[in-house]
C-alpha cells in the first residue's frame, strides 16, 4: 500500500489530530548498534545518510525530515527486496529504524512524498554478527509469528478466490459483502507483504499508483468497479491478476525467515496503515470500509507483539503492562462502532469519533515504537 501525499498532508496538519509521525521519543529507546544511531538527514531533495558501511548485526538509523514533504526511510536488498522501512515522518520529525542485516550490499533510500524509487545510496554491510534468533526466545517468537502469517495467508488465498469468484459471476452485492472480508486477512500481514517489492502495490495500490507509472489494479480498482461504476463486466482480467498476485505472495510471505526485528517494526507498521489510510478514509474510499482494515491492522499488530511477548515480559515487564492496556483501550475505543458483525462505515463516523480513534492510536503508538530497541538489546 502506498499512501496519498495530499491526503496524508491534511492529517499532518492536524485536521484529526494524528500525530503518530511524531513518536520520536519513544522510538529513541536504548540503541545497541555499535557506534549509536546513524544520523539520516532527509530533504524533499537529498537523502545524506552519515555512514555508507556498517558491521553485520543490528544497525539503527535515526531519520530526521528536514524537508518539506512527508518522507519514508528504507533498506533494501538486491531486486528492491525491503529489509525495513518507516514511512510517515512528517516534517520536522524524526524516527528510529532498527534493521538486522547480514554482510551484503544493500541501498538506502528516502522518499520524499511517499513516492516513486526514492533518492537512494549504497551500503555495504561486512563482517559476520549472531543473529538475533540465537536467542531461542526470539527464534520461538519467530516461529510463532510464521505460524501466524500461515494461518492468515491461508485464509486469504480461500476469501480472495471467492471474492473473485463473485466478481466474474457479476455478483455485485455478493463482492461487495466479501470486499471487506477477503481484504481483513491481507491487512493483518501487509508489513510481511510489502517486503516483495511491486506486489505490494500490485494487490492494494489506489488509484495514486498510476504517478509511479503502474496500472491501476488490485483490490482498489475492484473496489472502484463496485461502489462507482457499479459495473464489474470488465473487471474479471483485474480480478484474475488480483488471484495470480495473492498466490504468489502467500507462497513467498509463507518461505520467508523473519527477523525479530521485522515484528517489532512490523508492528509499529501497521499502527502507521491506520493512521494514513484508516483514520482519513483515504484507504477504502469507494467502499467506506475503512474500520474493517483499521480492526484487521490492530489485530495484526497485536499477533506480532504476543509472538515477542515472553522476551519482552522478561526484559520490560512495565512496559507490556502499558502495551496491555493501551491496546484494550483501543479495542474498547474502536468497539464502539461495531454494527452487526461487522463495523459502521467510514462516512457514519463523526470527526470527534475519529479524533476519540485517533488519540488512542496515538496512546498506544508511542509504547510500541520502544518494542524494537527492547528486542535488539543484547540479552
Amino acid at each position: 500500500m502506498r499512501n496519498s501525499p495530499r491526503l496524508l498532508a491534511l492529517v499532518t496538519a492536524g485536521s484529526l489530530g494524528v500525530s503518530l509521525a511524531a513518536c520520536g521519543s519513544g522510538d529513541a529507546g536504548t540503541d545497541e548498534a555499535a557506534g549509536g544511531p546513524i544520523a539520516v538527514k532527509a530533504t524533499d531533495s537529498s537523502c545524506e545518510v552519515a555512514k555508507t558501511s556498517v558491521d553485520a548485526g543490528t544497525s539503527v538509523f535515526a531519520i530526521t525530515n528536514g524537508g518539506n514533504k512527508v518522507t519514508e526511510f528504507y533498506v533494501y536488498a538486491a531486486g528492491d527486496r525491503v529489509m525495513a522501512e518507516v514511512e510517515n515522518i512528517a516534517p520536522g520529525l524524526s524516527r528510529n529504524l532498527h534493521v538486522e542485516l547480514p554482510a551484503g550490499t544493500y541501498e538506502t533510500a528516502c522518499k520524499p512524498g511517499m513516492i516513486g524509487k526514492g533518492i537512494r545510496g549504497p551500503l555495504t554491510v561486512s563482517g559476520s554478527a549472531a543473529p538475533l534468533t540465537d536467542d531461542a526466545a526470539l527464534l520461538a517468537a519467530t516461529a510463532s509469528y510464521s505460524r501466524y502469517v500461515k494461518s492468515q495467508t491461508t485464509a486469504l488465498e480461500e476469501r480472495t478466490a471467492e471474492f473473485v469468484a463473485a466478481v466474474k459471476a457479476g455478483d455485485i452485492p455478493k463482492a461487495k459483502a466479501l470486499f471487506p472480508i477477503s481484504r481483513t486477512y491481507w491487512e493483518r500481514i501487509e508489513p510481511v507483504a510489502e517486503i516483495f517489492g511491486d506486489l505490494d502495490p500490485r494487490i492494494d495500490g489506489r488509484e495514486e499508483v498510476t504517478e509511479e507509472g503502474m496500472t491501476f489494479g488490485g483490490f482498489h480498482r475492484i473496489e472502484k468497479d463496485l461502489w462507482v461504476a457499479g459495473d464489474v463486466s470488465k473487471s474479471g482480467p483485474i480480478a484474475d491478476q488480483l488471484m495470480a498476485d495473492i498466490k504468489e505472495i502467500v507462497q513467498k510471505a509463507n518461505a520467508e525467515k523473519l527477523s525479530p526485528l521485522q515484528l517489532a517494526n512490523g508492528a509499529k507498521a501497521l499502527l502507521d496503515e491506520v493512521a494514513s489510510g484508516k483514520i482519513t478514509g483515504e484507504e477504502d474510499r469507494y467502499s467506506h470500509t475503512d474500520l474493517w482494515d483499521f480492526n484487521a491492522n490492530i489485530e495484526g499488530s497485536k499477533a506480532a507483539i504476543a509472538a515477542l511477548r515472553p522476551v519482552l515480559e522478561e526484559r520490560d515487564p512495565e512496559l507490556v503492562k502499558t502495551l496491555d492496556a493501551q491496546f484494550a483501550n483501543v479495542d474498547a475505543t474502536l468497539g464502539k462502532h461495531r454494527a452487526g458483525d461487522g463495523w459502521k462505515l467510514h462516512n457514519q463516523l463523526t470527526q470527534a469519533d475519529l479524533k476519540e480513534l485517533s488519540d488512542a492510536i496515538n496512546a498506544l503508538a508511542e509504547p510500541i515504537s520502544q518494542v524494537a530497541a527492547v528486542v535488539a538489546k543484547k540479552a
